[in-house]
Formats: structure tokens, sequence, C-alpha cells
């Protein structure tokens, strides 16, 4: 299962935001989306776990938690479209 969590701390790092989601079953990655120019956090990341009731009961446990000060949003990533990139000129 793939999840999508939002309005995270630009503090948290990545082995903390992994840790959030392996008390609820295994994570198979955890990935915090950074700015390609800047280099810091883009405020979202993306969880994939294996197992689809430990990702929901993930998604349970952290939808509105509160880390770092926000309360994250938590919930299953929806596919996205693929569309072919323009070129750049």
């Amino acid at each position: 299962m793939n999840i999508f969590v939002g309005n995270l701390s630009f503090r948290l790092d990545e082995s903390e935001f992994r840790e959030l989601f392996e008390g609820y079953g295994e994570v198979a990655s955890a990935k915090i989306i950074m700015d390609r120019e800047t280099g810091r956090s883009r405020g979202f990341g993306f969880v994939e776990m294996p197992n689809d009731t430990e990702g929901n009961a993930a998604i349970e446990g952290l939808n509105e938690a509160e880390v770092h000060g926000r309360n994250i949003r938590v919930n299953q990533a929806e596919e996205r479209e693929r569309r072919p990139r323009r070129p750049r000129f």
C-alpha cells in the first residue's frame, strides 16, 4: 500500500518519518519529497507498506496526529496520471 503523508514539519528527517510508521508494521520505503533547487523538504512524503492491513492501521492511527507541532494528514496515495513532459527550450 502506498501512503501519502502531508503537512510534515520541515524539521522532520527520514529516519523519524520511517519510525512513525514502523510502529504499525513493516515499512518497505519512506521518502520525504525534497525541493530540487533549495534541498528543503516540500512538506509531504510517501510511505510504502507491503501489508494492506498494517497500512490501514497506520492511516487510522496517524491521520491528524501531532508531529513536531503539526497535525499530519495521512491517507492512501492515489495513482497519478503520467503525462508526457514538455520539452524545455
